[in-house]
């Protein structure tokens, strides 16, 4: 943030940032010169700052409009800073609940295509037991027709003998004729 503020004349060394001839009209309507550092710790950051306002460096006595100025100035800075955290925070939560909401669209179809699944297994059931019905009344019709196939076998061979009767009953006339 101060960096896109103050431009050029930021300067950043080992974790130490300087910026020589800035006015934080909060603080002062001059230029001043700001050193700060910023520090992470197991409770979160620590930054701290001395300002030269240029005759005198700020101090709680010495200073006390611009330490003030500076207090809500630093306060507001950490406010700004952790509201934008909250909107990373905000931003990454939203983005885990669409994650999770289409986590959950995805289960459902998969239980939708299941069922779907189930139903056509159903259906291929219902047809292979149609043809089953079918196969069972083809087997009876086959059966059927051996049956009549055997009877008329016998009334052939009946035939064969009677044709034999009759052919011998001929031949016996020729040879009567003689």
């Amino acid at each position: 943030m101060l960096n896109e503020k103050f431009g050029s004349k930021f300067k950043s060394d080992k974790g130490v940032y300087t910026m020589d001839g800035v006015v934080i009209e909060d603080i002062s309507k001059t230029p001043i010169r700001v050193i700060s550092k910023v520090d992470a710790t197991p409770t979160g950051t620590t930054v701290w700052w001395s300002i030269d306002l240029g005759n005198a460096y700020l101090s709680k006595d010495a200073t006390p409009v611009q330490w003030k100025a500076s207090e809500k100035y630093l306060k507001d800075f950490a406010r700004m800073l952790y509201r934008e955290d909250l909107a990373v925070q905000v931003s990454e939560a939203e983005k885990a609940l669409v994650s999770s909401q289409n986590n959950h669209m995805a289960v459902i179809n998969k239980a939708d295509a299941i069922k779907k699944d189930i139903e056509k297994n159903k259906l291929k059931k219902q047809e292979i037991q149609q043809q089953l019905a079918q196969n069972a009344a083809e087997l009876l019709q086959y059966n059927n027709l051996v049956d009549m196939n055997l009877k008329e076998q016998e009334a052939a061979r009946a035939d064969i003998v009677n044709m034999r009767v009759a052919l011998e009953a001929v031949k016996e006339r020729m040879n009567k004729i003689e």
